[in-house]
């Protein structure tokens, strides 16, 4: 009897064990298997600081991203990773097994929009991108771009943060503000202009906005990384003798500033009365004119050694340099008064 019983207890065990691997296989096809319970085409969780994994497995549940709350917490288990699921916002469009939903947020893929400003836009251009990818309104960012209290400590005579806007591509979360950017934004060019470069400000007993301004003078020059030395070093031998810049860019933003530019330079607007233009006043503009990037401030605090006092367009993005005055005019004759003849005559 005993026996009988010995055996049927062995066998009970048999069972149970077999059972229990059953079940466990199960579970972990289970959880490896995607799911997608949600109805429309995306949804966000957003798990905040302090949540529980019971809290997170419920809004995962309720939401449709996982099939049961108990799945997921017996998967964060497993993933050891009970103390290490992070806050924010999460994005879901496809389906994931419980498995992949763990280390999507366990590793913190939170969900980011990206935004990118190019080199050398102004603060009006910037408001057009922003309010173009739906971060908000351009009026919205033109006024966060007012809060000169961010530069104060470098720049007393700022009236608004152009120049100090770092072009970059930025990744915000969807309830980011047109603040949240810009301060992102000046972070930014502080990183960029560091320490080395404060130090050689100091050095040269120059100030932070003459550097900025030099440099978006420099950037909307050229985009040709090659020549930003060659630009910084013409106008600095410029203001060294006191000749006067005659940056083309310098009129057309004084003109952009009383929205009055129409997409042309004339001959007349060269002569258009504002402290930016650089045809009728010596010296640099009140300010930046635009955002520098990070070749354009290296230029403008180091420019190259070169006596070269004009450059001119040729016409496909590169410049032809000049030691002189007659030199430059027939830079000028052969790449604008001779390659816009020869472009009419094609035409006809």
């Amino acid at each position: 009897m005993r026996r009988k019983s010995f055996l049927v207890l062995i066998l009970l065990m048999v069972v149970l064990t077999v059972g229990a691997v059953v079940i466990v296989n199960k579970f972990l096809v289970f959880i490896e298997t995607p799911y997608r319970g949600y109805a429309g085409n995306e949804v966000f969780i957003d798990i905040k600081n302090g949540d529980s994994t019971k809290v997170i497995a419920q809004n995962l549940a309720n939401s449709g991203v996982v099939y049961d709350e108990w799945i997921f917490r017996i998967a964060v288990w497993r993933s050891g990773l009970d103390r290490g699921l992070q806050a924010g916002e999460y994005h879901f469009i496809n389906p994931l097994s419980v498995m992949d939903v763990v280390k999507k947020i366990g590793s913190g893929q939170v969900y980011l929009r990206p935004i990118t400003f190019p080199e050398g836009l102004t603060i009006e251009e910037m408001s057009k991108i922003f309010e173009m990818q739906a971060f908000g309104s351009a009026d919205t960012f033109i006024e966060a771009a007012q809060r000169v209290e961010l530069v104060s400590d470098f720049d007393t005579d700022a009236l608004t943060l152009e120049g100090y806007l770092f072009p970059e591509t930025y990744s915000l979360p969807r309830e980011a503000t047109a603040d949240d950017l810009v301060d992102a934004m000046v972070t930014q060019f502080r990183r960029v202009f560091h320490e080395e470069f404060r130090n050689i400000v100091q050095k040269r007993q120059i100030s932070v906005r003459d550097i900025v301004t030099l440099a978006s003078l420099v950037q909307k020059e050229t985009g040709m990384a090659n020549e930003h030395g060659l630009v910084s070093a013409v106008y600095s031998n410029r203001l060294r003798i006191g000749m006067p810049l005659q940056c083309d860019p310098t009129v057309i933003y004084s003109l952009q500033l009383d929205g009055i530019y129409d997409g042309n330079l004339s001959r007349a607007d060269l002569k258009y009365d504002s402290p930016y233009n650089t045809y009728r006043y010596s010296g640099l503009p009140p300010g930046p004119i635009a955002a520098p990037g990070q070749a354009a401030l290296e230029a403008a605090l180091n420019p190259d050694e070169a006596s070269y006092l004009y450059f001119v367009s040729r016409n496909d993005g590169s410049h032809e340099f000049a030691h002189t005055l007659r030199e430059h005019n027939r830079n000028v004759q052969k790449y604008q008064v001779e390659y816009f003849r020869r472009g009419r005559a094609r035409k006809d």
